[in-house]
């Protein structure tokens, strides 16, 4: 059965299975692992619900099918409901994903709430953590605004690009474009890699020690983004050399190593994948296609039985040994619709 499907066919089986395999009733809506566990629901997700707008808006944008765009909007109304009833919190990286998600719903489903709504959180983050401790950049969160990362500063800079497409606002390019230099001039090494943060510690040291898929991807979907919104080619260049790193440092086996089993970091692959994906449709990179074919292929194979479904580990070579947060599912749902983008 799996070898007669299409990559297209693969992500359908993903996209139901995370439903069937972690949905829980209204409001958890999607439990956070599976099997379940005592206090594994004791956390909100914030982060990772917003990332599950963007995924059901892969299947849309693959297939058309309005009701994956319907699925979206429900977990808009379940992140609000679940945060309070309102858009913000304490983490500017938070924020700023869930205003990529709503940036792309308004898009797509001219729900102009949903524009509204994205706008409101880049100016909230803007006027919070917007400071210019070690360069002006975006804190990563609300108690702590002298630490500065990537994970903060890259998707605002996506956000920023993607808002200016949107209203022509020049006010959002301009930010966009601080953020993305902030990170190549604060936390890329010579060979293009990309580091965590600077000053967690209150010492201003860079954390060197997380390295992390997750940045990488988000430096390249900044470039990405900014070479879509300005049509300088110059930002692909910037970020040609931090794919080059990313797979000569972070690889082991054709697949990105494990990052952690802690949750949040099943998620990060993904990231890495979508924006892998954008890149490669921004211009051709032999190296990085054959990657994302390959471990996919890997992925797939390791987490799909007839019998059983798909359950991914956070080692895409083989099955998963415990319980499965859904953000480790969810990341690699990212890279079934990254995959099928590029080959359906």
């Amino acid at each position: 059965m799996s070898n007669d499907m299409t990559w297209s066919d693969r992500a359908d089986l993903a996209q139901a299975g995370l439903t069937t395999v972690f949905g829980a009733p209204w409001p958890q809506y999607l439990d956070n692992w599976s099997p379940g566990f005592p206090g594994s629901n004791d956390t909100f997700n914030y982060w990772w619900l917003a990332h599950v707008i963007d995924a059901r808006l892969d299947a849309f944008v693959r297939t058309g099918d309005t009701h994956w765009l319907a699925e979206a909007q429900q977990v808009r109304r379940n992140l609000v409901e679940r945060n309070g009833g309102g858009l913000f919190n304490d983490y500017f990286d938070d924020m700023t994903w869930f205003g990529l998600a709503l940036e792309r719903l308004g898009r797509l489903g001219a729900d102009p709430q949903a524009t509204t709504d994205a706008i409101a959180l880049w100016q909230h983050c803007r006027a919070l953590g917007w400071n210019p401790t070690y360069g002006w950049s975006l804190a990563w969160r609300v108690p702590q605004l002298e630490y500065k990362n990537t994970p903060a500063n890259g998707p605002f800079a996506i956000l920023g690009a993607r808002l200016f497409q949107a209203t022509n606002d020049h006010q959002f390019l301009d930010l966009a474009r601080a953020a993305f230099d902030w990170i190549t001039h604060t936390l890329r090494t010579p060979s293009g890699f990309i580091e965590d943060g600077i000053n967690r510690l209150g010492d201003g040291r860079i954390d060197t020690q997380w390295r992390f898929t997750y940045n990488q991807g988000l430096y390249i979907g900044a470039g990405v983004a900014l070479a879509e919104a300005t049509a300088d080619q110059g930002f692909l260049d910037a970020v040609w050399p931090t794919i080059d790193a990313s797979l000569t440092e972070l690889t082991e086996g054709g697949v990105f190593r494990s990052e952690g089993d802690d949750g949040d970091e099943g998620l990060f692959k993904g990231i890495y994948y979508r924006y892998a994906a954008a890149a490669l449709h921004a211009r051709e990179h032999p190296t990085l296609r054959s990657f994302v074919e390959g471990s996919t292929n890997m992925l797939w194979s390791a987490g799909f039985t007839p019998d059983s479904g798909f359950l991914p580990g956070n080692d895409w070579r083989r099955g998963p040994t415990g319980p499965v947060p859904y953000s480790t599912y969810l990341s690699a749902l990212m890279a079934l619709e990254a995959r099928a983008g590029l080959t359906p």
